[in-house]
């Protein structure tokens, strides 16, 4: 019983962010840890009690590619790369917005992502497809004992900010609460308008559930298949590809090769051609004050290929 006391407490405990050097295990999986994870993608299998809507279909892409948005806006270009500027309270929504998408906190992702860049495709990125294979690189290193934590030092200038820490520390919030406001969304559509045929239930699986999940793979997709499959535009000392149907799918993020050769633009589609919505948006969000000092490519950085 001490055991599995002292597991449930690990598991719930937080990472202080210096727990990441003190982890010896880098290829073993945590399962009490990763059971919420197994049991949240269970839980689309639930469709087939609660049916199925044209609404919930629909609200359950859009906040899908939502958080597409967010976390490569976001918890990419902005926290992990510092690629635009914006104040403090923003930076704190932004921060919230990311903590949507369920891949936990916006200290623990900017510090795994920053390590990616100076180790990539190297024996200790924990997810390079060349090193340990699709599944690990997919999903494997997610679960794993080591990367459950983060390194503090690769994050320095974020510990600065108490609510970000928070946010990181809390990582469960932000989910918690849209799972209850998408139940409360298809409760009020439910007694709004009972053609639609929806309820909580059903948007609870659809709109938060297989939502998430999808969100969840396309993202990891950039580790696991970008690193293998497209074009290598610039050279770049790791694998990274430029990969067009993953581009479109992840709203620009899957011009890989582009962001590794210059991972500190705003922009990932170097030109005109390379399409990332991601971008406009922020384009848009300059426009109206709300970000600025979006970095670019410099000139002789778009000729060198």
């Amino acid at each position: 019983m001490k055991k599995i006391y002292n597991s449930i407490s690990a598991w719930l405990k937080k990472s202080n962010g210096n727990d990441f050097d003190a982890v010896e295990s880098t290829d073993r999986i945590n399962w009490l840890r990763s059971l919420p994870f197994i049991l949240f993608n269970l839980s689309c299998l639930l469709v087939f009690l609660v049916g199925v809507s044209k609404i919930a279909i629909i609200i359950s892409l859009l906040f899908c590619y939502f958080r597409i948005f967010a976390i490569g806006a976001f918890y990419h270009r902005y926290f992990s790369h510092r690629a635009y500027k914006t104040s403090r309270f923003f930076q704190f929504i932004f921060a919230v917005l990311g903590a949507t998408a369920v891949q936990r906190g916006p200290l623990w992702w900017a510090s795994h992502h920053r390590n990616h860049h100076a180790v990539a495709d190297k024996i200790t990125d924990p997810h390079s497809p060349l090193q340990h294979g699709f599944i690990w690189s997919h999903i494997g290193w997610f679960l794993s004992e080591k990367n459950y934590f983060y390194s503090k030092k690769n994050i320095t200038d974020l510990l600065n900010y108490p609510e970000l820490v928070f946010l990181d520390k809390y990582d469960s919030l932000v989910p918690f609460i849209c799972a209850l406001a998408m139940f409360a969304l298809g409760e009020w559509l439910n007694y709004l308008s009972p053609g639609l045929k929806t309820n909580g239930w059903q948007m609870l699986v659809w709109g938060f559930s297989i939502s998430t999940v999808l969100l969840f793979h396309l993202t990891v997709s950039i580790n696991s298949l970008a690193h293998k499959y497209g074009k290598k535009a610039y050279p770049t000392k790791d694998e990274s590809r430029n990969n067009l149907i993953l581009a479109i799918l992840t709203f620009g993020e899957g011009w890989h090769n582009n962001h590794h050769y210059y991972p500190s633009s705003a922009r990932q589609g170097f030109r005109f051609w390379e399409i990332d919505i991601t971008y406009y948006v922020l384009l848009l969000l300059k426009k109206i004050g709300i970000i600025w000092n979006l970095r670019q490519v410099p000139k002789e950085i778009l000729h060198r290929n």
